[in-house]
């Protein structure tokens, strides 16, 4: 089949095959899965950083209420119960509830030997408590008499806790502190220097990659903390999640993009800016990776300006939604916040439609079906070209009836973002046919899962964790043609492909 997008459809395929060269999808892969670890060990928790970032706010003697006994809060939370939770949770991904508490008990430890908050030592002695009382339990399991198991795993567990804990205190956490505040000096040497700008080089394409909350909540926010403890606020939480950059791609797409993408715009802008979910506007760089530039662009403008103005949050804003920007912005701030998002969603918007107007002719006859979602329909050339720029060589191809399917789980990078919006969207569908959706993380994707749908970006992540499952891609998390060909499998009975 031929397609009036063809030309532009091969620029498309040529540059992303061209990123692949260098990264390789196994290596992307590896990077997203141990990002989405990091993530995963911080995300179920961002309710607790709000918490303490408004009581900050709120009752520090520079905040909205002053109040002595209220501020009394924020020292135990930051120093106990948010690197507390964060343990608790990573050695709960590894082996449970067991996992769960013994990371807890290890990351006290932690946390008593460091006059810094433990949010890194969390996400390293957490999770490694919990697989060595993994291991333990697996040899314990063999060679324990019947009616003694409860005697010896708790004993064994208590042990191995208070031995990590111990380990923290003296081991640990020592180092993590030392590690930490060479990060936080190395921070301050580029902010001294007028270089914290260039990060925006890094993170804008990572975050296109879905390491967005590796990068924001796993090495961002626990610097930031650290500052915004001594500081009362930190440049550091506004450098992955400013929702400017991304607000300027989509209204650059909205004024000069395809006459045929356009509609879908709209709704983007408002998930994206007011609901704060940013991985909306991801296929549209995908669509056009020159487009980095734009954002790469308004990400170091955002930056620069929040230098100049001397900008900065309390707490990391999660969702990157222009609300909970304002929730976390401390007394006198909101003028220099909300100019570093002005600045970057301007610098990005300009940048953005002057790449777009050069390529205005050449889009004026898109394909719809073609730049909709290329390779998340089977059956077209493009379709092909896009499967096998983002598949594993290796993959292969499973099927069911969808009379067969009951359950569908929706899985992004964190579980928590953009898959809660996109299984809602899902379960209005699926639910008159007797189809329940859940969310999930793609590394927890439970075992025995027969379908998945999820970005394109992340189906090889998906295949691995679940390599029996039927894995449904899509690129557009608006009115993408898969939703409609999976409705339509389930609706009619028919085969649904991966």
């Amino acid at each position: 089949m031929s397609h009036p997008y063809r030309s532009e459809s091969e620029n498309v395929m040529t540059d992303t095959a061209q990123l692949k060269n260098l990264e390789g999808p196994g290596f992307r892969a590896r990077v997203q899965r141990v990002g989405g670890h990091l993530a995963g060990m911080v995300m179920p928790n961002i309710a607790a950083f709000i918490a303490w970032g408004l009581i900050t706010a709120m009752f520090i003697p520079t905040g909205w209420m002053p109040n002595e006994t209220m501020a009394k809060l924020v020292s135990p939370m930051i120093t106990f119960l948010l690197p507390v939770l964060i343990g608790y949770t990573g050695g709960r991904l590894v082996h449970g509830q067991r996992g769960a508490v013994v990371a807890a008990i290890a990351t006290v430890g932690v946390a008593v030997g460091a006059d810094v908050p433990m949010f890194l030592g969390a996400m390293i002695i957490g999770p490694v408590t919990a697989y060595l009382l993994k291991l333990v339990d697996g040899f314990t399991k063999q060679h324990t008499r019947a009616g003694f198991e409860m005697l010896v795993d708790n004993f064994s567990a208590g042990i191995l806790g208070g031995l990590m804990a111990i380990a923290g205190l003296t081991g640990v956490g020592p180092v993590v502190t030392a590690a930490t505040k060479a990060a936080g000096h190395g921070v301050d040497w580029l902010v001294s220097s007028h270089l914290l700008p260039l990060v925006s080089i890094i993170v804008e394409p990572a975050k296109v990659l879905f390491l967005n909350n590796a990068i924001n909540h796993g090495v961002l926010s626990p610097l930031g903390v650290e500052q915004a403890t001594n500081n009362g606020k930190s440049l550091l939480f506004m450098i992955e999640s400013n929702p400017g950059p991304g607000l300027g791609i989509l209204l650059a797409y909205l004024y000069f993009g395809p006459k045929t993408l356009r509609p879908s715009v709209p709704g983007a802008i408002v998930v994206h800016f007011l609901g704060g979910i940013h991985e909306i506007y991801f296929p549209y760089l995908l669509m056009k990776p020159r487009l980095i530039l734009a954002a790469i662009a308004g990400g170091m403008s955002g930056v620069s300006t929040a230098m100049i103005l001397k900008a900065g949050l309390v707490s990391a804003p999660s969702p990157g939604s222009i609300f909970a920007y304002l929730a976390v912005t401390p007394k006198g701030g909101y003028f220099p916040v909300l100019m570093a998002i002005v600045v970057a969603a301007a610098v990005s918007f300009v940048v953005g439609a002057a790449l777009l107007k050069t390529e205005r002719a050449k889009d004026e006859d898109v394909d719809p079906s073609a730049v909709a979602v290329p390779g998340a329909v089977a059956g077209t050339d493009a379709a092909a070209d896009a499967e096998a720029v983002v598949a594993e060589a290796e993959a292969v191809t499973l099927s069911l009836l969808g009379s067969d399917v009951k359950s569908v789980i929706v899985a992004c990078d964190a579980g928590m973002g953009s898959s809660v919006m996109l299984a809602s969207q899902l379960t209005k569908r699926l639910k008159p046919y007797g189809v329940t959706v859940t969310h999930k993380a793609v590394n927890e994707i439970p075992a025995g899962t027969k379908l998945v749908v999820t970005h394109q970006d992340l189906a090889a992540r998906a295949r691995s964790v679940a390599p029996d499952a039927v894995i449904i891609p899509f690129q557009s998390f608006l009115n993408d043609p898969a939703f409609d060909k999976l409705e339509a499998a389930i609706r009619d009975g028919g085969e649904v492909r991966a």
